[in-house]
């Protein structure tokens, strides 16, 4: 999973140095936020995702997302298009399954700057209400040491664009949580810092998705915690969902 270059490429890489992971062109359908990961060295999903989502624009994977409430998706800021945004609810393939749905209304968090930064957490109105069941937010931000698993149609290998399409088929990956001093440029009080390496991280086309604890949503891929364009050279930040849980509350009304 790549971090943060998922939906650029559909859309529009945010800064060169912080290492978005959503996918651009193809892979790097993370235009519309430009960070992100994709999952380097992770397996196949096992299991039913009723509530992964997959944002899409011009039919191309860019971000991953969690489906919170019948008609609310929370994702990375940096993956919000300039774009008509579709999102695919529900499928273990990005291509086909699931609910295809388009977007009534896209927030950004009001603090978050448009660079690789902090409050990289953005929420998705859709425009009808779905039936699949979605997921709870954990109930406390997990701390170091934590298991997580993440999950994200990001690139499977750790250079950006080396793969010309995003894998098909949803990606997990299941690591740990590690201090916050393993991160660079991060913001302890609302990010998470997730143990990464070379053959074992998330990658462009991951940004958005979903960090898993316990069944609970706890994190949504956001950045690199390097200064390098190379998947997993370093830990990967996520940004805390828990964290946001009051501003979330505020959007949605739940």
């Amino acid at each position: 999973m790549r971090l943060r270059t998922l939906l650029r490429a559909a859309l529009i890489p945010l800064v060169a140095g912080a290492a978005a992971l959503s996918v651009s062109s193809p892979v790097a359908a993370q235009e519309p936020g430009q960070v992100g990961p994709a999952i380097v060295g992770g397996g196949q999903a096992s299991g039913d995702f009723p509530w992964i989502a997959s944002l899409q624009v011009n039919g191309s994977h860019g971000c991953g997302g969690s489906l919170i409430a019948s008609q609310w998706v929370v994702t990375a800021a940096h993956c919000i298009p300039q774009q008509a945004l579709r999102l695919r609810i529900g499928s273990k393939t990005w291509q086909s399954g699931g609910v295809l749905t388009s977007a009534s209304r896209m927030i950004k968090h009001p603090n978050y700057s448009g660079q690789a930064g902090p409050y990289d957490i953005a929420l998705v109105r859709l425009a009808q209400p779905v039936q699949n069941p979605p997921i709870q937010i954990a109930a406390s931000s997990p701390a170091a040491g934590t298991g997580v698993t993440l999950y994200g149609w990001g690139q499977t290998c750790p250079q950006r664009g080396c793969e010309p399409r995003p894998p098909s088929n949803l990606k997990q990956l299941n690591t740990r949580i590690d201090p916050d001093s393993r991160c660079q440029g991060i913001q302890g009080s609302s990010e998470l810092c997730v143990y990464s390496t070379n053959y074992q991280t998330a990658c462009y086309g991951d940004s958005g998705g979903p960090l898993v604890v316990q069944g609970t949503l706890a994190g949504a891929t956001s950045r690199a915690g390097h200064n390098s364009p190379s998947c997993g050279t370093g830990d990967t930040i996520y940004t805390d969902v828990v964290a946001h849980r009051q501003w979330i509350a505020s959007v949605t009304g739940v």
